[in-house]
């Protein structure tokens, strides 16, 4: 293999774990709001369970004015009813009397009816706030995870700057400018290289003439596909350290 293209097949994994190394930094902040959010969700539901027990509590308080407005109204029809001068007037007092008391057995029974609800919805409160403790720990740790991967995917990816300041100065001008050019312009996801397997180029997949193909198998130059022009490259077969040996 041509020295420049082993270079070259060394800046490219360079730049792919670079690559890669930033899309997880972007994505970190994405992670962490979709954490945040889930946070919220919980929040809401606790804030919800907590108004539905309130209007719950409200409710009983208002019903329980209106049975005390009822039995302050049953007392005076009763002293009223103590003056009645005729029988009218005494079974008119009770019937009103009667009309409230009703009213009151109604209201006691919307209260009991609350009050169970109430059981309820304490039940939910309490577990909506356990639930929310748990969430908040998991989510500072998830947080803190997240931070920690950030911080070490930056020192990484410092160093891999810095290795790759340091392989890109041993490339030739003309590989190095051609490397670049490719991979701005034209594949930006970074596989500027392509191997040469069985007469074709493995990144378009195109065949490649077989003068050329001899020449990337040589490594004796720097050969580009004439179709896509990717920087071409033959794997070497592996050492037969054994037979070596026995030679």
């Amino acid at each position: 293999m041509h020295p420049d293209v082993a270079t070259a097949l060394r800046l490219q994994a360079l730049d792919l774990r670079a690559a890669g190394l930033r899309r997880e930094i972007a994505s970190l902040p994405k992670r962490i709001l979709k954490i945040e959010k889930a946070l919220e969700a919980h929040t809401r539901r606790l804030e919800l369970d907590r108004a539905a027990l309130a209007a719950n509590q409200r409710e009983r308080k208002k019903i329980e004015g209106e049975i005390q407005m009822h039995q302050q109204k049953i007392a005076r029809l009763r002293d009223q009813m103590m003056e009645a001068k005729t029988n009218e007037q005494y079974r008119a007092f009770q019937q009103e009397i009667e009309y409230f008391e009703q009213a009151i057995r109604k209201a006691e029974d919307q209260i009991l009816e609350l009050m169970l609800e109430a059981e309820t919805l304490e039940a939910n409160v309490r577990r909506a706030e356990a639930d929310l403790q748990a969430e908040k720990k998991s989510v500072e740790a998830e947080k803190e995870q997240a931070r920690a991967r950030t911080v070490a995917d930056r020192e990484e990816l410092a160093r891999i700057e810095a290795e790759r300041r340091e392989v890109a100065a041993r490339l030739s001008p003309e590989v190095l400018s051609a490397y670049e050019r490719l991979r701005s312009r034209h594949y930006p996801a970074g596989d500027v290289l392509a191997e040469a397997r069985d007469g074709r180029c493995m990144g378009c997949m195109m065949t490649i003439r077989p003068q050329l193909f001899q020449e990337v198998k040589s490594g004796q130059t720097v050969v580009y596909c004439e179709t896509c022009r990717r920087i071409l490259y033959a794997e070497e077969p592996p050492r037969d350290v054994e037979a070596e040996m026995n030679v």
